[in-house]
Parts: structure tokens; sequence; C-alpha cells
């Protein structure tokens, strides 16, 4: 039987959980690195089922841990016709979904019944049911399917997973400094690609194509991991400390010099609602949120005003050399990008006024929506060959699933802001309590800010976060209600 030199394991860890958890990291790496010079995610696929199987009998929390320290390096690959998938990211889902549910039908964790019962999850369930049956009355049902199977990999390992492993601060805490340590590695790749070429504004894309979809996903995930940064950096001590520091001031830098507009204004937005909930005023900025949506659509729609506001086809451009320029033509309405958002959210509304109840059905607003366009607002960018939807998330659930689908939504997120303001009011003052609050209720309001321009709920980097962040406003209220039994039933001096 063949072993290793001494010095060599010596250098091997000696628990048998961390040695299967290295064992994991290189066969990863090793399928990982196959997976990419084919091409093709099925070298990995088997890999990941093996270890799977093996994590699901010794320890499956490695495997969670072992999904965030790689997401920033996952990869979209074909897979063959219109199907991709996220390597290892997606695979790595499906597993964690299975772990989840094996976890739960063999008893072997619990949820508390109050936990999974409270209104997030419970509109959160409405939301999925809403999806199903919009997929019933769907225009391609293939695609339909394909998106609730999806999202049964998103929630359960990101909602449940989250609520069945994440029951101390600290556990949240490691998942964020795994998650940006990651990032870290990517931010120094991007900028030292994008400092070869000046940092020039058009150079941006090809900067961050290595790991990150397009430059938006990019900014979008070092902008909701700096609310993890800054208040970790606060908690933590000595090198730890250090650390933190480093990796927020190089995630800041990092996002300034995507040059990407709704991340940078994401920013004072959290800060704007930091106060707001201080000042307990949440609900008022939700019902004037909510009355300005609707008198902006009643004029809009009203004697068709919209029409007043189509580009100028030949005055609509890119100024991919400058971005003062870039931000001037976005006020002028003469951006191309903004305008083309303007062109799909026409197209959107217009979908939604001819099947109000059910929508198209999840996952078929492209190529769905060209019947829907108004030319007028065409730009030379429309014919849209990455197939691209609305930029908007909440115009995009309305055409795909309807006013209920919308609604649903919206009422999932006033509903988590309410959330944060009253669980701020009952923390404690710097406790740590408090601290993962304002982190995990700072980084949704990011996340939400960009849906506004976006559709990113589906994005493994950005997506799992925005249903951690809801589970662990769940979790925090137990924490919370724990707290002020303790308080009670503790005798007195």
């Amino acid at each position: 039987m063949m072993t290793l030199p001494p010095r060599l394991m010596q250098w091997l860890p000696q628990d048998p959980a961390k040695q299967v958890f290295v064992g994991l990291i290189g066969l990863l790496l090793a399928g990982g690195a196959a997976a990419l010079l084919l091409a093709s995610p099925l070298p990995l696929l088997p890999v990941i089922a093996g270890l799977g199987l093996l994590l699901l009998l010794i320890e499956w929390r490695l495997l969670y841990f072992l999904f965030f320290l790689t997401l920033p390096f996952s990869r979209e690959i074909a897979v063959g016709g219109s199907l991709s998938l996220d390597v290892p990211s997606e695979p790595l889902m499906i597993l964690l979904t299975g772990c989840v549910g094996a976890s739960l039908l063999m008893r072997r964790h619990r949820l508390p019944a109050r936990e999974l019962t409270h209104p997030l999850l419970l509109i959160l369930a409405l939301t999925l049911l809403w999806s199903v049956v919009s997929a019933f009355f769907s225009v391609d049902s293939t695609k339909s399917i394909k998106y609730l199977l999806a999202k049964g990999w998103y929630l359960t390992p990101f909602v449940l997973g989250t609520l069945l492993l994440l029951r101390r601060p600290a556990h949240i805490w490691r998942v964020a400094g795994l998650y940006t340590a990651g990032a870290i590695v990517t931010v120094l790749v991007v900028l030292a690609k994008h400092g070869s070429r000046g940092f020039a504004f058009e150079e941006t894309q090809w900067a961050v194509h290595d790991f990150y979809r397009n430059h938006v996903t990019y900014a979008t995930v070092l902008a909701l991991l700096l609310p993890f940064a800054l208040y970790a950096s606060r908690r933590a001590g000595g090198v730890a400390r250090l650390a933190w520091r480093a990796a927020l001031g190089l995630m800041l830098i990092g996002l300034l010099l995507s040059y990407t507009r709704a991340s940078v204004l994401s920013l004072p937005v959290a800060a704007l609602f930091y106060w707001v909930m201080r000042l307990r005023q949440t609900r008022l900025l939700l019902a004037g949120a909510l009355v300005a949506a609707l008198a902006g659509a009643g004029y809009f729609m009203s004697q068709n005003n919209y029409m007043l506001y189509a580009p100028d086809f030949e005055k609509t451009v890119f100024n991919g050399e400058n971005f003062g320029k870039h931000l001037e033509a976005t006020y002028k309405l003469e951006d191309v990008s903004g305008m083309e958002r303007v062109y799909r959210w026409v197209a959107a509304a217009r979908m939604a006024a001819d099947k109000p109840l059910v929508g198209s059905g999840p996952n078929t607003f492209y190529p769905e929506y060209q019947r829907y366009t108004v030319r007028s607002f065409r730009t030379y960018v429309s014919d849209n060959p990455e197939k691209s939807t609305t930029h908007n998330y909440f115009l995009l659930l309305m055409a795909e699933q309807g006013f209920p689908g919308m609604l649903l939504f919206i009422t999932l997120v006033g509903a988590a802001l309410i959330t944060i303001e009253t669980l701020y009011h009952r923390t404690t003052p710097g406790s740590e309590y408090r601290a993962v609050l304002l982190t995990c209720g700072l980084s949704f309001v990011i996340i939400v800010f960009h849906l506004l321009l976006n559709e990113l709920v589906e994005v493994d980097k950005i997506g799992s976060f925005f249903f951690i962040n809801l589970a662990m406003l769940v979790r925090i209220g137990t924490w919370v209600r724990e707290e002020k039994l303790e308080v009670r039933s503790a005798p007195e001096a």
C-alpha cells in the first residue's frame, strides 16, 4: 500500500472532516479544469454527484460553505441547444437541494414552526405557487418548467439551507468571508487586466469577462458585499480587521472603476434607507413610492403620453470612450442602454395589458416581447442578440406572470423592508444581532435597487444573497425573541 512522504503528511489535516474538505476542493478543481478545457460541464457532474452523496452521509455543511468560496469563479457554459449551466455553482446548488431535502426527511435537522410560518416565508411560498399557476398557461411550457426547477434549487439551499445551518452570527460572517475572499481574487485580476488598458470605460466589459457575464453583475456583487465588509471590519479585531478593511477598499475601487451607474447610486440609496429606518418612516417611504409609481403609470398610459418620450434613433448613442458623456446622454434621454430599457418596458406593459392575470408564463419574455414592441422606441441595439429581457425585474414579473405575480413580489419586498425596520428597533445598539441585521438589510436594499434596472434574482452570484438575506431576517427575529425571553426569565439580583 502506497504511503505519502512524512513531509507531505504533516501538511495534511488530521481531522477526518477537514480531510474530506481538502479532497473535495482537489476533486472539484480537477473536474472544473477539465470542464473549462472541454467547454462542457459533463466531466464535472459525476465528480460532484459522487462527492455530494459522500457529503450527504458525512457533513453536507462543508458543501454549503464550499459553494460560496467557488461562487465568484462560476462560469456559464452552454450544455446544448438553448440550455446553459453555471459551473460549478448550479451543480452544487442541485446537490445542496438534495442534501437539504434528505436532511429534513431523515429529521437530522428541524426548523422551528414559528420560522416556517413567518410572513416572509409565506409570501415567498405564494410567489412560487403563483409561478406554478402561471406556468400552466405558458406560451412555452418547456421554458417555464426550467424556470420552476431552477427556482427550486435557489429557494431550497438559500432559504431552508440557510435556516438549517446559519444558527449563530458567526456563521453568516463565515459565509460572507468566503464569498468576499473569492470576490477579491476576481477584483485583483479584473483591475490588473483593466489597468493594462488604462482603465478605459470601453474596456470594462472585456476586463470582467473571465468571471462575470457583464460589468453589471460584477459591480452588483461588489455593492452587495460592501455592507458585509463594512460591519465585519467593525466587529473583527487584529489581522481579521485589517483583512476586512483591505477588502472593503479594494471592492470600492473595483466598483468605481466598473463605471456602473446603478451600482454606484445604490450606495447612497442604502444610506438613505438607513436613516429612513432609524426614523421609523419605512411605511411612509413605501406608500410614497407606490403613489409615485401609480401616478407615473397613469400619466404615461393616459392618451398614450409615453409616445412623447420616444427617442430620436439618430441621436441615441453609446459613448463608450467617455464616461462623462455617457452620464450626460443618460439625463438627455440619448443614451442607448437607457432608451433600450424604455423600449423593453413599453413592450412589457403591452404584454401585461394583453394577459393581465397570468402573463405569458415564467421565462418566456424573450422572444415573446418582440410582438409587443413599439417601433418609435427602437434603438440600433434592439435586435437583442444576447437575448436579454426587460432590465426591470418588477416589469418582467408583470409581463411573464401577470399583475398577481408582480404584486406578490412587491409585497415580499415591502414586508422585508418593514421587517428590517421593526427588528432594528428591537435589537440592542452595538450588539452582534444589530450588526448582522444592518449588514443583511442594507445588502438586501442594494440588490432590490438594482432590480429596478436589471433582472438579477436568477443570477447565481446575486440571487443567492437575495434569498440568504431574506432567510437571515427570519433567523434574526428568532434571535431577538430568544434574547428577550432570556432577559425576562433571568433572576433579579
